[in-house]
């Protein structure tokens, strides 16, 4: 037998060593949890920054290029047989730092869930409207998106005005024209909350009869996971108007923390749209590590992604929890860019064509997505 060139040998080994990725990949770790997810897309980005796109710009009265920065945190939701993704853009403006550029949203669509085509021009963004106070000039970040039985599409997003994130809601019937609510705790108690810091905003969804995703009613309510470094609760009649879940005493009281010894040892935060199984609400969360109470080989400040499940009928009421991530930065995309201790931040999450797509944002500069084929 002829021996293996050095290049076949390696050849070999990586084929091997990509069986072994992608055995991994077809398990998970507890059976009511969604997935597994498997990657797809030979390794790469499938929404990546612009830099010859331009937008002329409400609030300078300039043409400017609104996604030459980078474009990471996607929202997702399938309409007309097409999945459309939110996904965050940011402007290159000559700062420095994560957080000091501007954010808009740009739309990408795609019938086969492979190919995306995007939109010249935001869809969303900080415009010379009643909510100026609360976007200019930070901007628009963060999407999550969930739809109603009446075709109504809610969309929860952060408000930056470069001061306090703000957790906000807009709606639109047909994706194209939105109607800004501003903030979601504006009114509750006189605006208690509405100066604390929120974001992250995952409403409650479940499939109907006809495989889509939909907002979820429970006890006559909706029901809302958001925040970070810990994880709240809010319950809505409207989806437009939220009230914090509180304590006996009045204070917001958080329903999952940061674990010392795992993953998700430094902060949580909610990711996609929750939803509602035969065996209880799946809430897909992102984590952040800290190496020295958590899990050393991670690494601080990577963002994995984790799974925890809260019962059908109280939403605040922990079942089980994953101990492992089941999506984490690795491949080169996902580790290098604004963010360069890497993330695979969650935050869209559709089922279409019998399967699970979730989409995530890498390294705070492009967008990703993973595939499940389980069927539920």
């Amino acid at each position: 037998m002829k021996k293996l060139s050095y290049l076949g040998a390696t050849l070999l080994y990586v084929l091997f060593m990509g069986g072994i990725q992608g055995l991994a990949q077809e398990t998970k770790e507890k059976d009511w949890m969604l997935g597994p997810f498997q990657r797809f897309t030979q390794g790469k980005p499938i929404i990546s920054k612009d830099t010859l796109s331009t937008f002329n710009d409400p609030m300078s009265g300039k043409e400017v290029r609104w996604e030459s920065m980078a474009t990471f945190n996607p929202a997702a939701v399938v309409k007309d047989g097409k999945i459309n993704v939110f996904y965050r853009a940011e402007e290159r403006v000559g700062e420095d730092g994560i957080g000091t550029h501007t954010s808009r949203l740009g739309l990408a669509t795609s019938e086969d869930g492979v190919k995306y085509n995007r939109k010249k021009k935001p869809v969303f963004y900080p415009d010379n409207d009643d909510q100026k106070k609360y976007e200019w000039t930070g901007g628009t970040e963060d999407p999550r998106i969930v739809e109603t039985e009446d075709g109504t599409y809610v969309l929860t997003y952060t408000q930056w005005n470069r001061d306090t994130p703000r957790l906000a809601v807009a709606t639109s019937k047909d994706l194209k024209n939105w109607e800004k609510h501003g903030p979601a705790f504006e009114e509750y108690k006189d605006g208690k909350y509405n100066d604390m810091h929120t974001k992250s905003g995952a409403i409650v969804s479940k499939l109907n009869e006809e495989g889509k995703l939909i907002a979820a009613k429970i006890n006559g309510k909706y029901w809302m996971y958001f925040g970070v470094p810990h994880i709240w609760l809010a319950c809505s009649t409207d989806l437009v108007n939220w009230e914090p879940i509180e304590d006996y005493e009045g204070n917001i009281s958080p329903v999952l923390s940061p674990r010392p010894g795992y993953f998700d040892s430094w902060l949580v935060e909610a990711g996609p749209p929750p939803v509602l199984t035969e065996d209880g609400i799946v809430v897909l969360y992102n984590a952040g590590n800290s190496k020295n109470i958590g899990v050393e080989e991670l690494g601080n400040r990577i963002y994995t992604g984790g799974q925890a499940l809260y019962d059908a009928n109280e939403p605040w009421k922990i079942l089980d929890r994953a101990d492992k991530p089941f999506i984490k930065p690795e491949l080169d995309f996902e580790k290098s860019g604004q963010y360069k201790d890497g993330t695979t931040f969650i935050e869209g999450l559709v089922y279409f064509k019998d399967a699970w797509y979730l989409y995530y944002g890498t390294a705070d500069s492009m967008v990703g997505v993973v595939k499940s084929k389980d069927k539920e």
